[in-house]
């Protein structure tokens, strides 16, 4: 796999430069304000409904890339790990928090007063049902979960589809302008790189505001077609997300995101809009890239220690500034695939399979979770997949939102994790 000087390989630079679906373009845009519709059919809905609070929010977290999954729950059990790393293993005596079998790397030090209050679990060895190393088919098969299909309906487009709100900030993604793949469909979506981007541009004050938004009103209402469609719905988004922008910029709390991180200015965002309660259920950010070809490190330095520093330090200003509603929301992790479990002779690693999944926050029941396949210390070695990640979805879905997974994840049937408490 050849690779780039950063240590991720070209075809996830790639993915990056070009997005995740490149023919989903129903985008309307006012502002920074971008909406989501289906990838085939009209370009944008018209339909714009009042906001409703909800109980619960899913905040999906996407680690771009493929992590690590070995390193950032080490299995020192298992002495095949420190067999085939013996560069970048984590000792057993750098571990936090562990048990008889698993323990977390060095550098997630932050969430450990959330994992001792029991509500952070990890799950170990998930994944997609077979192996699939390449970026782009990897991340459309992760979020579309739906093998097979054709319809091009990602499964968070399918869950803010079971209910009567179809409101379009009733599921946003903050951070980047291209929308996952797991949101295309026919139900709006909000697409976002901030809060203060979902506004109106060029006004200068509340009097140029209103009279640019007269203006934009009758440029648009009398338009035909789905271009007036479009326009008449961003209007709508923009006065629906109004409260977010309009509430407290300042994190609560007392919590303070890491400077610089764009992974914490999309949590921050999203901490924001969950306070407002303008009726968001779902909450996508995507935090990467984790493709280390190159120089995963040691515990104290390194590619996978930056990474999960920055991670770390997000989630648990995150929480922080949450406060009590954290208790409200959960959210869960996904990558693409795992690495090989071998280390490469560059001191990193390649594609592998397997990888473990974090939940976190309100429902959650805190411990480490799955079902471990052992592992082997060939060149092509692979931590396989023992739980399907639908099936963690699946309890996240039904037992915090109410859904059906049936609906969510079309012809699949869940295995029983237990790592979800219900409503």
């Amino acid at each position: 796999m050849e690779t780039t000087a950063h240590g991720c390989c070209e075809e996830f630079e790639r993915a990056a430069r070009l997005g995740r679906r490149g023919f989903l373009r129903g985008l309307a845009a006012v502002g920074g304000t971008a909406t989501v519709t289906a990838a085939y059919g009209e370009a944008f809905t018209s339909t714009a409904y009042a906001a409703a609070p909800v109980d619960n929010v899913l905040v999906l977290l996407s680690m771009r890339g493929a992590c690590d999954g070995l390193n950032l729950v080490v299995p020192h059990g298992d002495p095949a790990y420190y067999a085939a790393r013996p560069s970048i293993q984590v000792p057993s005596s750098r571990l936090l928090a562990k048990d008889g079998f698993f323990g977390l790397h060095p550098a997630l030090a932050p969430l450990l007063p959330w994992w001792n209050a029991g509500s952070i679990a990890a799950v170990h060895a998930t994944g997609l049902p077979a192996p699939n190393r390449s970026h782009f088919s990897a991340m459309e098969e992760l979020e579309d979960a739906d093998p097979g299909s054709s319809a091009r309906i990602g499964w968070l487009n399918r869950l803010v589809g079971q209910n009567a709100a179809s409101t379009p900030i009733e599921a946003i993604q903050f951070g980047g302008g291209v929308p996952m793949t797991a949101l295309a469909g026919p139900e709006p979506a909000l697409v976002t790189t901030d809060v203060d981007s979902v506004s109106l541009s060029g006004y200068w004050d509340a009097a140029s505001e209103a009279a640019r938004r007269a203006s934009l009103a009758t440029l648009w209402d009398g338009v035909a077609g789905p271009l007036g469609a479009g326009a008449r719905n961003a209007f709508e988004v923009v006065d629906e997300f109004e409260p977010v922008r309009d509430g407290p910029t300042a994190p609560a709390n007392g919590a303070a995101y890491p400077a610089g991180s764009d992974l914490g200015t999309a949590l921050a965002a999203a901490a924001r809009t969950i306070r407002a309660d303008v009726g968001a259920e779902v909450i996508a950010v995507d935090h990467g890239s984790w493709d280390h070809h190159t120089w995963i490190g040691t515990p104290d330095s390194g590619n996978l220690r930056q990474m999960a520093d920055e991670l770390a330090l997000s989630l648990a200003a995150f929480l922080t500034d949450l406060g009590p509603l954290a208790a409200n929301v959960t959210v869960v992790t996904v990558s693409e695939f795992g690495r090989r479990v071998k280390e490469n002779a560059n001191q990193g690693l390649d594609h592998g399979y397997g990888n473990v999944m974090f939940l976190l926050g309100g429902g959650v029941k805190g411990g480490y979770y799955g079902t471990w396949p052992g592992l082997a210390t060939s060149v092509d070695a692979d931590l396989l997949v023992t739980t399907d990640y639908r099936s963690v979805l699946s309890e996240v879905v039904t037992r915090r939102l109410g859904a059906s997974a049936a609906a969510v994840f079309p012809g699949f049937t869940p295995e029983p994790v237990g790592a979800v408490l219900s409503i």
